[in-house]
Formats: C-alpha cells, structure tokens, sequence
C-alpha cells in the first residue's frame, strides 16, 4: 500500500470510495509479494499494481465491483490451473491470494493515522481478516507500539493478535496468521493478514572512503536508512556522502556501541566496514560480531581478510561469532570500480535476506523466487 498511498489518502479525504486489491500470500514464481496493492477510483483510474500485468484485469473488475457495493471483500487465489494456464492466471507459473476490499472513512477510518505514521517512519501494522466467517471478514485492527484502533470483532481476539502481530511489526515482517473464531491460537477459522510499516533497515557503513560513498547511495536505493561514520572529520562530510541520511564523526566501535545502547540496532540491521584498517576494523567487529543482525560485511585482501581473523582471535572473538563476517565483503561479480563492488555487496545482501546463491539463472532451472516455507495450495 505504500507506493499508492498518497493518492489512496487524497481520494479517501474527498470522501471517496475507492476499490483496493492487496497481494496477502503468494507461492512460488509470483511477481509482486505480500503488501502489494492496486486502487480503483470513483473515477476507473486504476493505480498500482499486484502482479506486474498478469492478472491486473481480473482484480480491476473486482475492485470495481466491491468499490460500488455490487461485491463483498473476499479472497480471490490466481495462478495456473490444469486447464487454461494463460487465461486469468499467471503464465510467469505463480500462484497469488488477493483479497479485495471497499476503502473509504466509513470502512478503513484510521487511515490518515496510518499514513502519518509512514510519513514519520513511526511502527504501525494494519491487520485485516481476510477469510472466515462474513460478520468477520474486512475488519479490521490498527496497531502502534502504545495503542491500538478498530476491532476484529471480540476483545479476546483482539488481545492474541495485538501480541503476536506486535512481533512481527518489530521484525518488519508482512504476512497472514491464523485464529479462531474467539481468538484461539490453535484455529484457523480466520485468516487475518498483518501489513507491517516498520522503519527502514539501517545501513551503517563505516570508513569514508569512495566506495562507502557508492555502497550508501545503493543502501538509499534500496530503501534503507543510511548511516556513514569515521573517526576523520576531514573525511566524513556531507559534502563527500549526499545519499546518506547522516554523516557521523566518531570512533566506529564507541558509534556503534552507543547505537546498542539506545536500542537503535535490530535484527534487520545491515553493517558494512570498509575501512579496511586494523585499528579501526577490529574494535568495531568486537562490538558488531556479537549482536543479532542481518548482516556484517568487512572490505580488505585475502591477506587483510586472513589478518583480521587472526587479530579477533587473538581479541578472544568466539569462532562462532567470527563465522558470522563476511569477509571479503560483497559476491564475485568481477567488480573494479566503487559503484560496481557496490553492487556485489547489495547483490549478497539480498541473495542472504531471500535464500540466492548468486548464480546466474541462464544456466540453473527450476523457480526463480525462492518461497518463504509454506504449504502451497492446491488449485482447481
């Protein structure tokens, strides 16, 4: 819903009812993920998009048909069938849950909250039911780390909900969970889809050297919070960084323990270190080795590579800890200049995050989107 919400907000404040259709679940080689929308106005405009052109038709008219009141939100599951793989399916061999919704003050009232807390970059998980029982389904429940709007229908399954979602919002994750009817655990009368707006990723990049320039402008591209720190003021300007979102002068391990200790680092943070000195580096990866995050990537030779292990060994770094460097930072791609090795070091980022192996998909077979495990559905 992010890249449409701007003009999502502007029809709603007009008091519009706009038709909305919401990617909750995909399997195997489905082009859009989990959180993907496509808005139909008052007017037919149609905006954003849920499958990249495969079945944007079908869910345009179904949008269509909800928005006028002709239809009720409902599920509908899209993907090849054993009998027309190429009629409103995917041909990409894909299977998609889109579910389809009426959006406007009476049906979703907390959506100017919502959209200023992306605006602010402040947690907040929308949670819709999306199968179950009709005097269910389409409800909804806002929640922020301190409070909570709306209703699934019971206060017992708001509360279960409340605490399970609340995880994922802190994870950053988006997906469906499954209830009871009276919010138990254990059941699966109700499928409820959890939309998580978390806070960009941090990108921490340390050392100001022109390939720390080049990493933070990917690390912007990409969508990330961008921070570069070093100890050289000289070195660590605006100026020389105008795609980070901060420029820190300070010592990297004494920044990145102060980040510990503010609660500012998290399991989906990424850390870069290319300072590729000694004195730096070591300090800073006794500090970040420990910590639970997404990732921890150091720049040097073989020779620095092999030099750095032996001086955290040497510092008592457990072996464990040390497993978890990926160093030399970045995928073989045959990079030379900065903007290029920025791209194999984005390029193992990602293939780290979703499961790649970095190979090329000319000569490998099978699906190219790796499935976040679970059981896939069966299609008549």
């Amino acid at each position: 819903m992010r890249d449409i919400l701007t003009d999502l907000l502007s029809w709603w404040e007009d008091d519009q009812t706009v038709g909305m259709g919401t990617v909750v679940a995909t399997w195997r080689s489905a082009p859009r993920p989990a959180g993907a929308s496509m808005i139909v106005s008052t007017s037919d405009e149609a905006l954003g998009s849920v499958s990249g052109g495969c079945v944007e038709g079908a869910v345009y008219e179904e949008a269509k048909l909800v928005r006028d009141g002709e239809s009720t939100p409902q599920m509908h599951r899209y993907g090849i069938s054993d009998d027309d793989a190429f009629s409103v399916g995917l041909s990409c061999g894909g299977i998609m849950d889109i579910f389809v919704e009426p959006i406007s003050k009476t049906t979703f009232p907390e959506l100017k909250d919502v959209a200023d807390s992306i605006e602010k970059h402040e947690p907040v998980a929308v949670i819709t039911c999306v199968t179950g029982p009709e005097d269910r389904v389409g409800k909804r429940l806002v929640l922020w780390n301190d409070r909570r709007s709306g209703s699934l229908g019971m206060q017992r399954l708001d509360d279960a909900v409340a605490e399970d979602a609340l995880g994922m919002l802190a994870a950053g994750r988006t997906g469906t969970i499954h209830y009871g009817y009276e919010g138990e655990r254990r059941g699966d009368d109700l499928t409820l889809f959890v939309a998580s707006y978390a806070a960009p990723v941090r990108m921490l990049v340390f050392g100001a050297i022109d390939f720390a320039a080049a990493v933070a402008k990917m690390g912007t591209f990409l969508g990330h919070k961008v921070t570069v720190c070093d100890a050289r003021p000289v070195f660590a300007t605006k100026k020389r960084f105008p795609d980070a979102h901060e420029v820190v002068v300070d010592w990297p391990h004494r920044y990145l323990q102060g980040e510990v200790d503010a609660g500012r680092i998290d399991e989906r943070t990424i850390i870069c270190i290319l300072t590729h000195d000694q004195k730096f580096d070591v300090p800073l990866l006794e500090v970040a080795l420990p910590l639970d995050v997404a990732y921890i990537g150091a720049m040097g030779s073989r020779r620095t590579h092999d030099d750095r292990l032996d001086r955290l060994r040497e510092a008592g770094v457990p072996e464990e800890q040390i497993a978890k460097l990926s160093s030399p930072i970045g995928l073989d791609l045959g990079a030379h200049t900065p903007e290029e090795t920025a791209v194999s070091i984005a390029a193992e980022i990602i293939a780290l995050q979703w499961g790649g192996d970095g190979s090329r998909l000319s000569a490998s077979a099978g699906r190219i989107h790796g499935d976040i495990v679970r059981e896939e559905p069966v299609l008549g």
